[in-house]
């Protein structure tokens, strides 16, 4: 009798979840069409997004793809725009957008609709039990408002911040779209997003410095006018660049054959590198039955927390395994920074803005060897 009550009252639950914000046949088609829209954005802007999609499980997908779809949109607003106040302006659109989304009523735009979409299906599979944090998703929205306009990083630990509040951010969101509620694979997920963040900065370097001055005719994917670029910056952290002598007006004379921005490029590789060096003993810790080593520091924020109760660090690989997929994001991240070496930290070398061939083998075989 408990086992039918038990599940009729989840029949009813579904029925109520489901009934109270129907999908029509047309909303049916604008999730598609929303879905193929952010697969296109992934293609065209994120390639090793794209094959990573591959690896989460189906049902994380839809929320996968908008979430990467989204970081692509909000980190473009930089990019696309040269006046502050517009980029405010625009970010506050995301913001409106996301709330939207979450609230079940998404504006006609395809990756709000497919976040919104996403949502409700992790409302519905988890019983209501997880959910996208709206804080989060308006932390990597209020971070890239924040350096609008290539402000500098004071520091090499305000670079990590940054990736902490952007990179690793997105990474706990695709795991609580798995409904991984849990604080190791979270501690995991810091570590391998502040690498990806700061490794994003230097692969980006390039196009920072020396911005590409837009045709006059030329558009936005909203239909507006491009003014012309901002001026160039050098986004290293400033005390990088003091420790190593590297100065700004030398990058922008000499590019590449700048002295010392070899030592600084390779002083902020290695923070990246030691971050996904952490992340890989402590997976191997947990492999073994061992703990991960140490504390995590973000462990006592609210959207940080652990289902089964335990503490952070003795989870256990039962947490992380069915992570692996956004995990593997470490390996694509190891793979760049091990083709920055090979050409002796030429940031400028065209093919370090190109995605290695070998990537979508690479991925495969971590996959199997379940190892980052």
């Amino acid at each position: 009798m408990v086992l039918k009550t038990s599940r009729l009252a989840r029949k009813l639950y579904i029925s109520a979840v489901s009934t109270a914000r129907p999908l029509t046949t047309s909303a049916h088609g604008s999730v598609h069409k929303a879905r193929e829209h952010c697969l296109n954005i992934l293609r065209r802007n994120d390639v090793p997004s794209f094959l990573l999609k591959g690896y989460v499980p189906r049902h994380g997908q839809d929320a996968f793809l908008a979430l990467h779809a989204l970081n692509v949109d909000v980190a473009r607003v930089a990019d696309s725009t040269s006046h502050p106040s517009i980029g405010a302006m625009r970010m506050q659109f995301w913001r409106d957008a996301v709330d939207r989304a979450l609230a079940g009523s998404p504006p006609e735009e395809p990756v709000a609709i497919l976040l919104s979409a996403a949502a409700e299906d992790l409302h519905i599979r988890s019983k209501g039990k997880s959910r996208l944090s709206k804080r989060w998703l308006h932390r990597i929205i209020d971070t890239r408002e924040q350096y609008l306009g290539n402000k500098p990083y004071p520091t090499l630990d305000a670079l990590e911040s940054y990736a902490e509040n952007t990179y690793s951010t997105l990474l706990y969101l695709s795991l609580s779209a798995l409904s991984i509620n849990s604080v190791t694979a979270d501690h995991l997920a810091s570590h391998i997003g502040k690498a990806t963040g700061i490794a994003a900065v230097l692969r980006g370097f390039p196009l920072v410095a020396f911005p590409q001055v837009p045709s006059h005719h030329s558009s936005n994917a909203r239909g507006g006018p491009i003014g012309s670029p901002p001026q160039g910056a050098v986004l290293l952290p400033l005390d990088v660049m003091a420790q190593t002598g590297l100065q700004e007006e030398q990058v922008f004379r000499q590019g590449g054959n700048a002295p010392n921005l070899q030592d600084a490029l390779f002083t902020v590789a290695t923070r990246a590198n030691d971050h996904l060096i952490t992340a890989s003993e402590m997976l191997k810790n947990l492999q073994e039955g061992r703990d991960v080593g140490h504390d995590f520091e973000h462990a006592h924020e609210d959207d940080h927390r652990s289902s089964d109760g335990l503490k952070p660090n003795i989870e256990g690989l039962g947490s992380v395994d069915p992570a692996f997929g956004v995990l593997l994001r470490a390996v694509v991240t190891h793979n760049w920074l091990e083709r920055l070496q090979k050409v002796d930290f030429d940031v400028f070398n065209r093919t370090l803005m190109q995605t290695d061939w070998k990537l979508p083998w690479k991925l495969a075989w971590s996959s199997y060897r379940k190892q980052i």
